[in-house]
C-alpha cells in the first residue's frame, strides 16, 4: 500500500483512438496523482477530461480503446489487468461518482438494494453489519431519515440529494482513489459547495486521492491542490493551483481564466416609467399527489409573488433549487396557471377573455435550459427558428424566410444553418437557435430559463455576450433565470432573491451582491468567488463571504473550508 506523498496513479505517454479510424482522442497524455491529493482536470467540452479519467479503469465507450502507453495503479499495470483483476479494482480501490447520479442509481432498485450491491460483492460481511455501514454513511452525508431512505426509490429525492447518495454509495468501500467526473454541473451554487465540502471531508478523512474532472475553474481553485489543463486530447499546462491561475503560461489557460463571468457595467433606469410586466401577489399551487384511498394536499410553490420588470432591464431572479423560479417564469409565460393574483402587461391585465391576451404572448417568449430537447429533431433550424412567425399576418413566405435568414446571421450562425438538423449542431450552437428563435419576432420581454447551466465556461462567455448584444440592440426586457451568481452578476441590472417560493430580498445588482441583507442571499454569495487581476496575466480568486458553520460538520475542521485567496 502506497504511502501519503507516493504516487498513487501513474499516466504515461497515453494515447486512446477510435477503433479502426485511426483517429486519436487522447494524445500523448501523462500525468501523476498523489496519494491524498485532489487534482482537478479542467478543459473544455471535447478536450478529453472524461475518456482520460475512464481509462483508469478501463472503462472507455464501446469503439474507443487505448492504442499506447501506460497506466499504473498502486504499481500495477492497468491496461494489462485480466476481467477478474479489474472487477477488484473497480469500486474497492477506485470509487468514480458520474455526472448524473439519475442515470447511474437504477430507478427500479430500492436504495438499500443498490447501496448494498457493491459491499455484497467486496466485502465479506453479514447482512445487518452491511445495513449498519449504510445507515451510518448516509447519516454522515446528510440524510436526516436514513432508515426511511433505504426503502424509497431515488426519484423521490432532489437532485442534490442523489448525488449524496451516489457519492456514499462510492465511499462505503473507502476506495484509496477517487474519479469525481462533473459531480456537481446540474447543483445550485448552496448544494455544489455542500456536495463538494462533503466529498472532500471524507476523502482527507480516508486518506482518499480525488480527480476532480470540471470546466469550472473556480470550484477547482477552491478544492483541488494541482490543475491539469487539457484542449484537444491533450496536457497543455500543469502546475499546483495558486501559480497557475495567478501566472498562466499557455495560451489556452489564458482563455479559459478570460471566459469566467465578470460584473458587467451598471446601466441607469428612469424610476418614475412604467413597469412593461408588473405582476402582483402571484401565487400557484400544485395538486397534492394521489394515494390509494385519497390526494395528498396541494404544494405551495408561489407565496404572493410581486414583481415589476421595466422596459429594457434585465432582472435576474436567483436562488436554490425549489424555490420557485422556473415556476414564475412559467406562470408568465403561460405555462403555468396560476392560482391567485395578477399578471400586468404594458399597463394592461392579462386576462384570456381579452385581445391583450394574446398581445402578451406573442411579446413573451421563453429559452428554454436544455434546447436539445426544446428543439424538435424533426424539423430543420430554418423551420424551427421560423415557427413563432406563422401568426404574423403581414408576412408571406419570403418574408418570413428572410426574417429566419438575419436573424440566424444575428445569432452568428449564417443563414446556410437554416437546413440543418439540431442532432448535427453542438450544444452551443442549439442555444443559440433557441435564442433565435424567442427573438425572431422581436418581442418585447424574454424569459431565460437556466439558458446557460448546460455549457461550458467559453461557450458560456460566447452566449452572454451574444445574449447581451442582442438585448442592447432590440431592447426586449428580460427575466434572467439562473442559479449561476457569477452570470447572473455580469448581465443583470437588478437582482431578485427568492428562498421558498418568496422573495426574501430585491434591489440594484450592486447593492445586493455587495451589501446583502438577507441571511439566505449572504448564503448564497458565500460561494461565489470574485475575480482580481492578477500581475501574471491571470487571475486571483476572493471568497466574498463565508457563513461560519456553513457545509458539513465534516469539512469544519478542514483547512479548506476556510475563507482564503487562493
Amino acid at each position: 500500500m502506497n504511502t501519503s506523498g507516493e504516487n498513487l496513479l501513474e499516466v504515461e505517454d497515453l494515447c486512446i483512438a477510435v477503433k479502426g479510424a485511426g483517429l486519436d482522442v487522447i494524445k500523448h497524455v501523462s500525468f501523476s496523482i498523489r496519494s491524498g491529493e485532489i487534482v482537478g482536470i479542467v478543459g473544455e467540452s471535447g478536450s478529453g477530461k472524461t475518456l482520460a479519467a475512464r481509462s483508469v479503469i478501463r472503462l472507455l465507450p464501446e469503439g474507443i480503446e487505448a492504442t499506447s502507453g501506460r497506466i499504473a495503479f498502486e504499481g500495477e499495470d492497468v491496461l494489462g489487468m485480466s476481467p477478474r483483476k479489474l472487477r477488484k479494482l473497480r469500486g474497492s480501490r477506485v470509487g468514480m461518482v458520474f455526472q448524473e447520479p439519475m442515470t447511474s442509481l437504477n430507478p427500479s432498485m430500492l436504495l438499500e438494494r443498490q447501496l448494498d450491491e457493491a459491499l455484497a460483492l467486496h466485502c465479506r460481511l453479514p447482512s445487518a453489519t452491511r445495513q449498519e455501514m449504510i445507515l451510518d454513511m448516509l447519516r454522515r452525508v446528510g440524510l436526516e431519515e436514513p432508515k426511511r431512505a433505504l426503502t424509497s426509490y431515488p426519484h423521490e429525492f432532489s437532485g442534490g440529494m442523489r448525488q449524496r447518495i451516489m457519492l456514499a454509495s462510492v465511499m462505503l468501500l473507502k476506495p484509496s482513489f477517487l474519479i469525481a467526473d462533473e459531480p456537481t454541473t446540474a447543483l445550485d451554487a448552496v448544494v455544489q459547495r455542500d456536495v463538494l465540502e462533503l466529498m472532500v471531508g471524507l476523502t482527507r478523512e480516508q486518506g482518499t486521492a480525488v480527480m476532480l474532472i470540471s470546466h469550472d475553474l473556480s470550484m477547482v481553485a477552491r478544492y483541488c491542490d494541482r490543475i491539469i489543463v487539457m484542449c484537444r486530447g491533450e496536457v497543455v499546462e500543469t502546475g499546483d493551483c495558486k501559480t497557475l491561475l495567478e501566472n498562466p503560461q499557455h495560451p489556452y489557460t489564458r482563455k479559459l481564466l478570460g471566459a469566467m463571468p465578470k460584473r458587467g457595467p451598471e446601466r441607469s433606469f428612469a424610476q418614475d416609467e412604467a413597469p412593461l410586466v408588473s405582476v402582483r401577489d402571484l401565487v400557484v399551487d400544485y395538486p397534492g399527489r394521489r394515494k390509494l384511498l385519497r390526494r395528498e394536499p396541494p404544494h405551495r410553490a408561489l407565496h404572493g409573488i410581486s414583481l415589476d420588470i421595466a422596459p429594457g432591464q434585465v432582472v435576474a431572479m436567483v436562488g436554490s433549487s425549489g424555490s420557485g423560479k422556473t415556476t414564475l417564469g412559467q406562470a408568465l409565460a403561460g405555462l403555468v396557471k396560476p392560482s391567485g393574483g395578477s399578471i400586468g402587461f404594458d399597463g394592461k391585465p392579462i386576462d384570456r377573455a381579452q385581445t391583450s391576451y394574446w398581445d402578451y404572448r406573442f411579446n413573451c417568449q421563453m429559452i428554454f435550459q436544455d434546447p436539445y430537447s426544446s428543439l424538435d429533431p424533426r424539423d430543420t433550424i430554418g423551420r424551427i427558428v421560423g415557427e413563432p412567425l406563422r401568426h404574423v399576418r403581414d408576412m408571406n413566405k419570403v418574408s418570413r424566410a428572410a426574417r429566419v435568414a438575419e436573424v440566424l446571421e444575428e445569432v452568428q450562425l449564417g443563414r446556410d444553418y437554416a437546413d440543418r438538423f439540431p442532432h448535427e449542431l453542438s450544444g452551443g450552437q442549439r442555444q443559440r437557435v433557441a435564442i433565435a428563435r424567442a427573438i425572431v419576432r422581436r418581442p418585447r420581454f424574454v424569459i431565460a430559463d437556466e439558458a446557460v447551466s448546460a455549457l461550458d465556461v467559453t461557450v458560456r462567455a460566447q452566449i452572454l455576450d451574444l445574449f447581451a448584444d442582442l438585448q442592447n440592440r432590440h431592447g426586449f426586457s428580460c427575466l434572467f433565470i439562473s442559479h449561476d451568481l457569477g452570470v447572473v452578476e455580469q448581465v443583470a441590472d437588478r437582482v431578485v432573491v427568492m428562498d421558498k417560493g418568496k422573495i426574501v430580498e430585491e434591489g440594484d445588482r450592486s447593492a445586493v451582491f455587495d451589501n446583502p441583507q438577507h441571511p439566505f442571499t449572504r448564503k448564497l454569495l458565500s460561494v461565489v468567488p470574485a475575480l482580481e487581476a492578477a500581475p501574471g496575466g491571470g487571475v486571483r480568486l476572493q471568497w466574498r463571504l463565508d457563513i461560519p458553520g456553513h457545509g458539513s460538520e465534516i469539512t469544519q475542521s478542514s483547512a479548506l473550508a476556510t475563507t482564503e485567496t487562493i
